[in-house]
């Protein structure tokens, strides 16, 4: 499908995460529960460059914590579910979900009953993750669930109706008419997905630390401000 064209290696990611997992195994519990590194949750439209962001903000990351980062999304989440292996290499060593979690799952809308086992999981999933730290979250309502969490930051993306349809039509090899119409699509899908699971919104600005106009700023600009703001936070 043409959106595969627009993320990451599934399989390069894979191998990210599951070194998180690696580093997670030679913790002990208490410094798993206080020995947080800092994970970003990344919101955007579809259409923006979110990806681009985002694999550019781990190289930065990389260079200046000399540790990994991993890239977390749909599809990765996803990907390794379908692993038995990784799925318990990975979940099993992130440590517990914490009680807020299932207050939280409590609260939710009753729209979503028929997929409740599997939204617990993804949530506890990203919970685990974001415990971790070092790590990049992409979409999925992250930037909702983990608004509790001391070591998140989160940042927003949006861009103009045009400059979606440009950016899908030539990361995705598309004609701008079918760019829009996979726009649309998937826009619709986001938000029912947020409004049914966690019933907010998700462009909400108040849930994050920055938003960006993704037709002023670039991906690079953008990643680059990301990791200059998580630094002067680390600071102080």
């Amino acid at each position: 499908m043409p959106e595969k064209l627009l993320v990451p290696s599934i399989e390069q990611r894979l191998a990210a995460m599951v070194e998180v997992a690696r580093r997670m195994k030679g913790k002990t519990e208490t410094e798993k529960r206080t020995g947080h590194k800092p994970t970003i949750t990344i919101s955007r439209e579809f259409g923006c460059e979110g990806y681009p962001v985002a694999e550019q903000l781990r190289e930065l990351l990389e260079h200046s914590t000399k540790d990994p980062w991993v890239i977390m999304d749909k599809a990765l989440l996803e990907e390794a579910a379908k692993h038995h292996d990784i799925s318990e290499t990975v979940f099993q060593s992130l440590g517990h979900r914490p009680r807020f979690l299932d207050d939280m799952i409590a609260t939710l809308t009753p729209r979503w009953k028929s997929e409740r086992d599997h939204y617990k999981l993804l949530c506890n999933q990203i919970v685990s993750l974001a415990e971790t730290g070092n790590v990049i979250i992409m979409g999925r309502g992250s930037s909702i669930i983990t608004q509790q969490m001391n070591n998140c930051l989160h940042f927003r993306i949006y861009a103009s109706h045009h400059f979606k349809v440009r950016s899908i039509a030539r990361r995705a090899k598309l004609s701008a008419q079918d760019a829009e119409h996979l726009i649309e699509r998937k826009e619709k899908e986001r938000v029912k997905f947020i409004r049914d699971f966690l019933d907010r919104d998700i462009s909400d600005l108040s849930l994050y630390h920055l938003a960006f106009n993704n037709d002023r700023n670039s991906a690079a600009c953008i990643a680059q401000t990301i990791a200059d703001y998580l630094c002067r936070k680390a600071a102080g």
